[in-house]
């Protein structure tokens, strides 16, 4: 699933970009821009922000089951296990932060374009993984996936903080009343769908409408499912959710979403303005050097003092490698450039956040290989 997902999130990444640098751009531009929806509900919104806000709130929702099972029976729930990808994930996010205000300091927008490289993509990063690692230690894999977790979930409270619009009190206690009918009823092992859907879609409207970013609402309803099973149940509701709404979100929504949101100038000239705007500067160095050095560092830090150690069966070479993997922000990177600038600035911001992505990609897929051939050979005795 990660492989597949990874392959179709490139694929509608690549449309985009051929759509928007294309003699069909306009036609990308119109379809993208296009409003549809209720107005009487203030939900007649573009595609692309329902591709945004709507498809988006699934993969949310999805990385929220995920994140809720890793802190409650996963690896995350062994205090000691958890704080390695925990720290790691701090610092990368701290560093590249640091970094994209420091390059963008003094210019306009820097105030919150600072948050664009703070988040690694799960969906691509594993991806890659999964490609190019397959003689590396599962371990990583493991370290990956919770530090993925760790810092989107940072990146979602950033988004949650930063940019909140005007804030509508009546709809925010709706959305708590529907999060607190779902949770009750999740207490009350009540399971049909008949109920959860609409508590859903009614949860999502009400966050989108008090002015928070409706992708939210895919979180919070993700937090209070459960995810220990009961003696009589199969799975858990989270781990079944997640099996069942997985495929729809890595085939579906992400794509989609990527579709509408990777489609921006990527020629000569457009990479030139990425040089030289300091604040697309910024997230390019972010990721492709801030990650490395905040996750390896952060790592190293806390191995050193003893509060953690290094994956099983893996060292700092190993997690090296992963670490320049963190630098694909793509997903979340990508939303929090729409939602911080717009404009030529959004433009350039964007096509940073692909070429940093890119970049890091391919670095860590050369990376990854060596690394697995070393294992291999280690395996073999050789």
């Amino acid at each position: 699933m990660e492989t597949v997902g990874g392959v179709v999130l490139l694929a509608a990444t690549a449309v985009a970009l051929l759509m928007a640098n294309s003699p069909l751009r306009e036609v990308y531009t119109a379809v993208r821009d296009f409003h549809v929806g209720p107005e009487s509900l203030h939900l007649s919104l573009s595609v692309g922000d329902w591709a945004k806000d709507g498809l988006l709130a699934i993969f949310f929702f999805v990385a929220g089951l995920e994140l809720k099972r890793e802190l409650v029976v996963g690896e995350l729930s062994d205090f000691k296990a958890a704080l390695l990808p925990v720290v790691a994930a701090v610092g990368g996010m701290v560093v590249p932060a640091v970094i994209a205000l420091a390059v963008g300091w003094g210019h306009p927008g820097v105030e919150r374009a600072w948050a664009i490289p703070v988040a690694t993509d799960i969906a691509f990063a594993l991806g890659v993984l999964a490609i190019t690692a397959s003689g590396l230690p599962s371990s990583l894999r493991v370290f990956l996936l919770s530090l993925a977790v760790v810092d989107d979930l940072g990146a979602i409270i950033l988004i949650a903080v930063l940019f909140t619009a005007q804030f509508n009190v009546l709809a925010a206690v709706a959305a708590v009343a529907l999060l607190a009918l779902y949770a009750y009823l999740q207490h009350r092992r009540i399971t049909t769908p008949w109920l959860y859907v609409p508590i859903a879609v009614g949860t999502w409207v009400a966050v989108h409408a008090a002015g928070i970013h409706a992708t939210i609402a895919g979180v919070a309803l993700a937090l209070l499912t459960r995810v220990r099973k009961d003696p009589h149940e199969r799975e858990a509701p989270a781990l079944r959710l997640e099996h069942r709404l997985q495929p729809w979100s890595a085939g579906l929504a992400v794509p989609v979403f990527a579709l509408f949101a990777a489609g921006v100038p990527v020629g000569a000239e457009a990479l030139r303005g990425v040089f030289a705007d300091p604040l697309a500067l910024g997230v390019v160095l972010g990721l492709v050097v801030g990650k490395v050095v905040g996750i390896l560092g952060a790592s190293a830090l806390a191995v050193l003092f003893k509060m953690a150690v290094w994956p099983s069966g893996a060292g700092p070479r190993d997690l090296a490698a992963v670490a320049v993997l963190g630098g694909v922000g793509f997903t979340v990177s990508l939303l929090i450039a729409e939602l911080a600038l717009d404009g030529a600035t959004a433009e350039r911001a964007k096509a940073a956040v692909l070429l940093a992505s890119l970049i890091a990609s391919l670095l860590a897929a050369v990376l990854l290989v060596r690394r697995s051939r070393v294992h291999r050979r280690a395996a073999s005795g050789g």
